[in-house]
């Protein structure tokens, strides 16, 4: 019987099926950090339980970790707390963490794959919706709470209902200034915030294809703003070369045993999906968030829109006034006071590269502060080596060190109530960024142009 990709790994990690439809569900690879393992720790040690495979389990810190000064210890409290909670437990339980100034500390979705901990074919859960990221490779890989990573610790399974399937077909060449992260933020706007609720999704075509693996990462990554339990794209040589030699990469005669496998992870031709949904690459244009959902999402060049469904017209009008927006505004020409270049969707070396390209030899806008946070150690520090570092600092931006930084508004790097800030991030909520902050969702060359001009504007007059 033909299956998908998802079946094929599913059904390889199926230890047993319960009467009602539920799989008691094999987890390789447990990825923890600070602000979700805390608690489940406490509740092993509460009830007497072992940590049943630590060998299966990596940390790092960086949701709560500032992004200055990382060698001085912790202003604020709670994050103080929380990063020195996550040290002792990992000391206590024996499991390997990559803490503030070890050389691969970073963000918990860039050290994974950079390091070659992800691999295809893999089951991969942390307590962090954006684990989906991970599904670039080939893998399943979702979020999980706070309960279920207690369970995972204790058992190295979940008790999970199969998800449905959906598959994402993008074909064509994507145009210029055109990115990965343009390419789901249109998605997005076209399926809306819960247009993939309970599925997990595969991306194909060849505009998919044609992706590098940080840009493969980036759509995976915000599979979970539509709803989806997470995204998956087959590996392919592509997968394969990028894999090759990193640290926890197989070697020898299992790398390539492990290459045999993995290239069986692909949908049968005739596999069938309960959704489906083909786009054009051609008709997407680069993009920009104006509400308060990765779904208010619009290209660059046209205008917020007039007319949505009955039913959401009163979170419309909402979103629009928290934002400060019109039904019909263009938001050509809106001045930005913030621009932030990192958080788990958009801070590899690829990121950092294309936003050097673009500000070598220019200067942000006076009025902007625009910072770049890597995220990891190994991506700084390539950076820094590529001579990034420089062209940055030249043109006014801020390199920091790696951390989660203004994704969201756990750690010191907080958006100030009212300003606008043209983040690389996956969620522009209310008060995502700090209290009252106003986040407008793009790509790095799309936030590099912005911090340039100082406003926002249509990038493709900007492109030599």
């Amino acid at each position: 019987m033909a299956r998908t990709l998802v079946d094929k790994i599913w059904d390889a990690h199926v230890v047993r099926s319960i009467p009602g439809g539920l799989d008691v569900f094999y987890i390789d690879k447990h990825l923890i950090h600070e602000v979700t393992s805390p608690q489940a720790f406490e509740e092993l040690e509460a009830r007497g339980l072992p940590l049943y495979r630590r060998e299966q389990i990596v940390a790092t810190a960086d949701h709560n970790v500032p992004t200055r000064n990382q060698h001085l210890p912790i202003q604020d409290p709670l994050s103080r707390s929380q990063v020195s909670k996550l040290t002792e437990n990992c000391q206590k339980f024996g499991v390997e963490l990559f803490g503030l100034g070890h050389q691969h500390q970073g963000i918990v979705h860039v050290i994974g794959p950079e390091l070659g901990i992800t691999q295809p074919g893999m089951t991969i859960v942390c307590g962090d919706s954006h684990t989906s990221t991970h599904g670039a490779f080939g893998a399943i890989a979702f979020g999980i709470g706070t309960s279920q990573v207690t369970q995972v610790m204790a058992s190295q399974c979940l008790l999970l209902s199969r998800p449905k399937k959906m598959r994402i077909t993008i074909d064509g060449q994507l145009q210029r200034g055109v990115s990965a992260k343009d390419l789901v933020l249109h998605v997005i706007s076209v399926l809306g915030t819960g247009g993939a609720t309970g599925y997990f999704v595969e991306y194909a075509g060849s505009a998919i294809r044609s992706l590098s693996m940080e840009g493969r990462m980036t759509v995976c990554n915000m599979s979970i703003e539509m709803g989806a339990r997470g995204g998956m794209i087959a590996p392919d040589a592509t997968t394969f070369t990028y894999m090759k030699g990193r640290p926890y990469a197989p070697e020898g005669a299992k790398w390539e045993q492990a290459v045999a496998y993995w290239g069986t992870l692909f949908s049968d031709e005739d596999a069938v999906f309960d959704a489906e949904y083909k786009f054009e690459a051609e008709a997407i244009a680069p993009m920009i968030t104006y509400g308060t959902n990765p779904g208010m999402g619009m290209a660059l060049h046209t205008a917020i829109p007039t007319n949505v469904a009955a039913g959401e017209a009163a979170s419309f009008e909402k979103s629009l006034k928290y934002m400060g927006f019109a039904p019909g505004e263009s938001l050509l020409g809106k001045e930005i006071s913030y621009v932030f270049i990192g958080s788990c969707t958009n801070s590899r070396i690829e990121d950092l590269r294309v936003v050097a390209e673009y500000v070598k030899g220019k200067q942000k806008a006076p009025h902007v502060e625009a910072i770049v946070v890597p995220g990891s150690k190994q991506v700084e520090t390539q950076a820094k080596a590529e001579g990034l570092d420089k062209i940055l600092a030249d043109a006014g931006f801020e390199l920091r060190e790696p951390g989660c930084s203004a994704c969201l508004a756990m750690n010191e790097d907080k958006i100030p109530a009212g300003a606008y800030c043209v983040s690389t991030s996956n969620r522009n909520f209310e008060g995502r960024q700090g209290p009252g902050a106003r986040t407008l969702l793009a790509s790095p060359l799309v936030a590099a142009i912005t911090a340039v001009e100082g406003k926002i504007v249509d990038i493709t007059q900007y492109l030599n």
